[in-house]
């Protein structure tokens, strides 16, 4: 029965991988509610401060921030934003051929690449491809904080107000709900100036507000904007944490039900052997006492 030894064997070491991936699961479905609620709780705030900076820059039309502005230059900085750990199925994978893609495109139209790697994978593709990495953000843990991204965004945030940059990309996985997500590149900066001025049409609650400007309005409005774009990355990164959990409970899940059918053929195989066995020893026995006889 050494052959029986082995798959009970075996059978024993699926069954503890079973535990650890099923442990895994709901782990990632509780940090994915959290995720979520975390994703909708950001979003009035990036909502409030856009309306804001709208209207003031309708109140002010002769001002043109550096944000919205466009600048004629060959370099872009790319914000890519990936998970610290694995076991996520392919959700790194997709958002980063994505990134590859760009890069190709962005690279033979003659520009230059800086790029910002916020997560432990992404950093090491970055690393990989031999792109030049100015800024990185890892470890953020389960709970992003503003002030990791603000520190690691500035760079390409004053680039691009100085008119060294001529766009800003960010690449995450957008969260559309729990069994899908979406890998996305969206441009951060230049701000679109069409989108905040219809913002600030469609918001009549903003519309009959009187300011009192402190220092001065151009200073207000460009610190609301870059609070904006602040948000805009603060999101993005809430997002690619959502959708972290999402796969990789989906991953578990996959994983669980994986182990459960390979327990059932190995039991399956383990029985047939075990008769087979049996058989064997019965038909040694008839024989051995059919030669007696």
């Amino acid at each position: 029965m050494a052959a029986g030894k082995e798959i009970r064997s075996k059978i024993h070491s699926v069954e503890n991988t079973k535990k650890i991936t099923k442990a895994m699961e709901m782990v990632a479905t509780s940090k994915m509610r959290k995720a979520q609620e975390r994703v909708r709780a950001a979003r009035p705030y990036a909502d409030t401060v856009r309306n804001i900076a709208a209207n003031l820059g309708q109140a002010n039309p002769e001002y043109v921030p550096a944000y919205l502005r466009s600048n004629d230059v060959k370099k872009v900085g790319l914000i890519v934003v990936t998970t610290d750990k694995g076991l996520c199925g392919g959700m790194n994978t997709n958002v980063l051929r994505d990134v590859t893609a760009r890069l190709r495109e962005l690279q033979d139209a003659g520009n230059e690449i800086e790029a910002v790697a916020i997560g432990n994978k992404g950093l090491g593709f970055l690393t990989r491809i031999g792109a030049r990495v100015v800024a990185q953000a890892v470890q953020l843990g389960d709970t992003p904080h503003l002030d990791q991204l603000i520190g690691a965004i500035k760079s390409l945030l004053d680039q691009y107000a100085d008119g060294q940059l001529s766009e800003v990309l960010i690449a995450y996985t957008k969260f559309i709900n729990t069994m899908t997500q979406q890998p996305v590149i969206e441009r951060l900066l230049p701000l679109s100036g069409e989108r905040m001025e219809q913002e600030a049409r469609d918001s009549d609650s903003y519309r009959s507000w009187d300011y009192i400007y402190e220092p001065d309005p151009q200073s207000v409005i460009d610190d609301l904007l870059r609070r904006y774009v602040e948000a805009l990355a603060y999101q993005a990164v809430a997002d690619n944490m959502a959708s972290e959990q999402s796969a990789r409970m989906v991953a578990m899940k996959a994983a669980s039900d994986n182990a459960n059918d390979i327990i059932d053929e190995l039991n399956l195989v383990y029985n047939k052997t075990r008769q087979a066995a049996i058989t064997k020893e019965l038909s040694e026995i008839v024989g051995g006492a059919a030669a007696l006889g």
